[in-house]
């Protein structure tokens, strides 16, 4: 329970981040094809156009085994007081929400940029909680 309590901050930003990307891996899983679809007309007018499959399955990849490492930093701060994969998954939250501003800046989705930068702030927030 006091190692519960000593990462209480970073626990709730893992499970924010577990929500938010098993979510979305879980969707991409389910509608691929809705996905897929929506994304080669929101990337029609881009140099990416060609891409859109191997970005989406990218993305798919990165924000699952984001997710994995974020219940197994859970699991780590509460049982052992180690935060290797907390920073590893608040990392890879960062690089995900990176990639996908990327994507939205190419595709002139301002508003689209702006949601994503405000789940930035929470995942750059937990890394720098996770390496004090």
């Amino acid at each position: 329970m006091d190692n519960f309590i000593t990462h209480i901050v970073s626990i709730t930003i893992l499970i924010f981040l577990l929500v938010t990307f098993l979510q979305s891996g879980i969707d991409k899983i389910s509608d691929w094809q809705g996905n897929l679809g929506w994304l080669k007309e929101h990337f029609a007018a881009t140099f990416m156009r060609n891409m859109v499959p191997i970005l989406l399955a990218t993305i798919l990849i990165i924000e699952m085994v984001t997710a994995i490492c974020c219940i197994i930093g859970i699991y780590q701060l509460i049982v052992d007081n180690k935060t290797f994969y907390t920073i590893i998954a608040m990392f890879l939250a960062c690089l995900t929400l990176i990639m996908l501003l990327f994507g939205q800046r190419i595709a002139k989705d301002y508003a689209g940029a702006l949601t994503i930068t405000c789940y930035f702030i929470v995942a750059i927030f937990g890394l720098y909680i996770a390496v004090q």
